[in-house]
């Protein structure tokens, strides 16, 4: 558990030093890769791609604050409960979790999330992101695999509830 732990925690940090380097140093876009990668700093103040963005900053705060909050603890029990023993699910859930919580930090510091990276290729934009994001994404759709691919081999059913045991399937004929 310290390393998938160590693992979240080094997520959150790696995302709050390249949002605060964002900020710090990203006054103009900066062309990285041409016609594709760009760094530019867009403060969110929706969820992702902006969606509830023009809601009332305290409605909005609020909504996604609750969002945020409970997504966290299905996220806990998710690995409290179904990732038990499974270590590869208990990485998966730990970026989701430190994804979701690096952006909420952003919330709580700066009423909306940081994002500076910017993909567009050949007339698609894609919204930018950040490091959590990232995180989010990437985490989901390893779980997603796992869970489609891999899934948890269901242990033996209890004795007294299998098919063709005596003690629930008695005949009614002597």
């Amino acid at each position: 558990m310290f390393a998938q732990f160590l693992f979240g925690f080094s997520i959150v940090v790696l995302d709050q030093v390249t949002k605060l380097l964002a900020l710090k140093h990203l006054a103009a876009p900066r062309e990285i890769i041409p016609d594709l990668f760009n760094l530019t700093l867009v403060m969110n103040p929706g969820a992702a791609f902006g969606m509830l963005g023009g809601l009332p900053d305290g409605v909005r705060q609020l909504v996604l604050l609750g969002i945020t909050f409970i997504a966290l603890l299905v996220v806990v029990h998710l690995y409290r409960t179904d990732a038990k023993g499974d270590v590869f699910a208990q990485y998966t859930l730990c970026a989701i979790l430190a994804g979701a919580a690096g952006n909420l930090i952003d919330r709580l510091r700066f009423g909306e999330v940081v994002d500076f990276l910017d993909f567009h290729w050949n007339g698609y934009h894609w919204p930018a992101f950040n490091v959590a994001d990232s995180s989010i994404s990437v985490g989901v759709f390893c779980l997603l695999v796992r869970l489609t691919f891999f899934p948890k081999k269901t242990s033996e059913l209890p004795a007294e509830s299998s098919p063709g045991n005596s003690d629930t399937n008695e005949s009614t004929t002597a």
